[in-house]
Parts: structure tokens; sequence; C-alpha cells
């Protein structure tokens, strides 16, 4: 896109997007972190922020967004989360599409986009690449309960609102499979940085994508 490759990276919740994330900063990559960018369009006085709080005044504690109670909210109702998302994309994108022209215009060229619903965001369009990061449910169950403080049926709700392993393995151009420890992991996404950068090079030669 204009100058710059473009990677998504996305995958199944505690499956250990957030460490192949550092490993491709470290190999060079400027990394857009979705998340991040869903709490700037949350900002107070945003336009996001207002069109939400008149669609969906149940997320809210006054003014301010509740993020537990609409996550808790979110994932028992998968209508819910259709009809959120939809508000909440269009805003998230275009501030992704700002961040990739700031990156672009300072002379970045790698870049990697870290979204959890890059796929259900339409984001993979921007993408020259995609990949994902997978694991087994109970390795991941574990992962989730004890890094967010939710209980197994909370994590489990969770689960079952986001798009199966058999979807990113048929989607994404690399899958990284997490179910090893840290250092294998870490191997796994260093491997992965190294066939972007070739992929890189061999299109900079006349190669195709």
């Amino acid at each position: 896109m204009n100058g710059v490759f473009i990677v998504g990276l996305t995958g199944q919740s505690g499956a250990g997007k957030t460490l192949v994330s550092e490993v491709f900063a470290k190999a060079g990559f400027e990394v857009i972190n979705c998340d991040h960018t869903a709490r700037e369009v949350l900002a107070p006085d945003t336009e996001c922020l207002r069109e939400l709080k008149e669609k969906f005044p149940q997320f809210f504690d006054g003014d301010n967004f509740d993020r537990k109670k609409a996550a808790a909210l979110l994932f028992a109702d998968r209508k819910l989360l259709d009809s959120y998302n939809a508000a909440i994309f269009p805003h998230i994108n275009a501030l992704i599409k700002q961040n990739i022209e700031d990156i672009r215009k300072r002379g970045g060229e790698l870049i990697l986009l870290d979204a959890p619903t890059l796929f259900e965001a339409g984001a993979d369009k921007l993408c020259d690449m995609t990949i994902a990061v997978v694991a087994r449910e109970d390795i991941r169950l574990e992962r989730i309960i004890k890094r967010d403080g939710i209980s197994k049926e909370q994590a489990k709700a969770r689960f079952d609102s986001q798009l199966s392993e058999d979807f990113f393995r048929a989607h994404a151009d690399i899958v990284i499979e997490n179910n090893g420890g840290r250092d294998r992991l870490t191997e796994s996404a260093a491997k992965a940085a190294d066939t972007v950068k070739h992929k890189i090079k061999d299109n900079k030669n006349g190669g195709k994508k």
C-alpha cells in the first residue's frame, strides 16, 4: 500500500499474539495495535463515543463507556455483538488508515497491524499478508482465565463469539501454532518475520506476491 508493506496479525484469544507482535517489532516492524486504536476512538467527545451512547446506552455509566459491562453483554449475545461491531469498525478502520499514512509519510516501510478482529472488521483488505496465531482451547482457556481474571464460562463465551481455528487456517497466509512455551513461540514468530522480509525482497526484485 503506497510504499509500505502491511502484515495483519490476528488469531484466537489467548493464543499469544502479544509475544508475536513484540518479535515483529524487534525485527523492524512498526506496530499498530488495534486494541489501542479501539480505545482511541472511544475517547471522550469523539464521534464514535457519541454514536455508541445513542445506539447502546446499556454500555454506559453516565457519560462513561463501561468496558467490563459492555464485554459481558457483548460476549453473551452474538446479535448485539454484530450490531456493535458494525457501529465501531468503520471508526477503527478510519484511524488505522490514518496511522498507516502517518507511518508512510515519515518513511516507514514495514507495518504490523495487530488486530484481534482483523477479518471481522475487513481490515485484512489493507494487508499484503496475514498471520494467525492459534493454540489448543485448553491452553487458551488457562491463559485467559489467569490473564483477565474471568471465569471459565466467561472465557468460553468469549471464544464462542470469535472465528474458529479452521477459519484462520483457511484464510491466513501464515499460521503460527502456540501449544508450547515462550521460547518456541518466539522462534516461530522470528521465522515468520524472516519469511515476510524474504517475500518483500522478492517483490522488490520483480517477483510476485
